[in-house]
């Protein structure tokens, strides 16, 4: 296992003066380990982020020359898997290009492990908030401009099978080892392989369009801001997204259904599993119809929502199945305190239960009739 690094040390502080005075410009060519302000924002495993100020003395210098006053410093965490440096890179080149067109942080360098970013003083949205009409339309509208992006990426939806297929191998041998917990062992009974050769079937009979998606559009990724009046007004909160980690070329209603299921997960209890589920809190018909109108407006698309409602439906069932599989892979190995086994068994428990809106012979569900195979069941 790798050695868990402090973000706190000494050395940080001298690391952080050092990338600004090499990267920044007027006055951060004077900051030292001692002037600066220093705040670790972030740690473990993952990614370091610090949050880095000028001294008093230099603001003003900063002003005159329209330098940041404060910006944040992200330091990679420990890559791991052969497909861990390719990510990384693509997760650059996808933050850059956010940046240039306005659509995330400003982007104020990038040094050999790490870049540099705008700092912006502003929250994650809290789970309930998604649920308001303001911000439901302003999140369509982010969403809608990503996914009119041109990027420099393969265009084919091969990231959501690539992935999934990448973590069922890892799974494999995972669910045959003795840390499998008993209540996950008993609930689910599942041959993921031809699940997955069924779920991509599914899918592909809707044509949905592919696009560049964000991939993991929940409230900890959208950030409210509160950096002054213009940007704290509840007629007009501004938001941005961040964590573009997930970032690819994949099915449109993917992005839409995954973020409706978030709708339903709240991510800060503060007691074991660290998650809460509730599913009343799913959007109803009418909150969802408002999201698509708004995102179908943004991007100038005159077509018809009730049919996106439709596509939507059917690719919750891979947000479930993905983050299920997510669950499964995490489950153990990762640093951050969660429960991930129980959230594994709650979004295939989920998978299932939207399954049987859908025959095996793919269309939607107008009769009781049995199916013929069942490649998993969920207790």
């Amino acid at each position: 296992m790798a050695k868990k690094v402090s973000g706190d040390s000494n050395e940080m502080r001298e690391f952080a003066a050092r990338i600004c005075r090499d990267y920044l410009y007027g006055p951060w060519k004077s900051v030292t380990a001692q002037n600066i302000g220093f705040k670790h924002i972030s740690g473990g495993l993952s990614n370091l982020l610090y949050h880095i100020s000028l001294p008093e003395s230099l603001v003003e210098e900063s002003k005159d020359l329209g330098e940041p006053q404060e910006v944040l410093i992200r330091v990679y965490g420990q890559t791991h898997g052969e497909h861990a440096l390719e990510a990384l890179i693509t997760e650059s080149v996808v933050f850059t290009l956010l940046s240039e067109r306005g659509l995330g942080p400003k982007l104020h360098g990038i040094f050999p492990g790490g870049r540099i970013e705008q700092y912006i003083n502003a929250r994650p949205l809290r789970t309930g908030e998604l649920a308001d009409e303001k911000l439901s339309v302003k999140i369509a509208q982010k969403m809608a401009a990503i996914h009119t992006m041109e990027v420099p990426l393969h265009k084919e939806p091969g990231w959501l099978w690539d992935t999934i297929d990448r973590w069922l191998r890892t799974c494999e041998s995972k669910l045959k080892s003795d840390d499998v917990p008993e209540f996950f062992r008993n609930s689910v009974d599942c041959d993921f392989l031809s699940e997955v050769d069924w779920l991509k079937k599914r899918l592909e009979m809707e044509n949905c369009p592919v696009v560049f998606c964000h991939n993991d559009m929940q409230e900890g990724n959208i950030l409210i801001r509160q950096d002054g009046p213009e940007n704290n007004n509840n007629e007009d909160p501004q938001i941005v997204v961040i964590d573009f980690e997930y970032c690819s070329y994949n099915y449109r209603s993917f992005d839409i259904a995954n973020h409706f299921v978030e709708w339903v997960y709240d991510y800060t209890e503060a007691e074991y599993p660290f998650y809460k589920e509730q599913l009343e809190n799913y959007p109803s018909k009418k909150q969802r119809l408002l999201f698509i109108k708004a995102y179908l407006e943004a991007r100038g698309l005159k077509e018809n929502p009730k049919k996106i409602l439709r596509e939507v439906e059917v690719f919750t069932l891979a947000s479930h199945f993905f983050w299920g599989i997510w669950g499964i892979i995490n489950a153990g190995t990762s640093q951050i305190p969660f429960g991930y086994w129980e959230y594994a068994a709650a979004r295939l428990r989920n998978y299932f239960q939207q399954k049987k809106k859908f025959t095996l012979d793919m269309k939607p569900l107008v009769s009781s009739l049995p199916t013929k195979r069942k490649s998993c069941s969920l207790e």
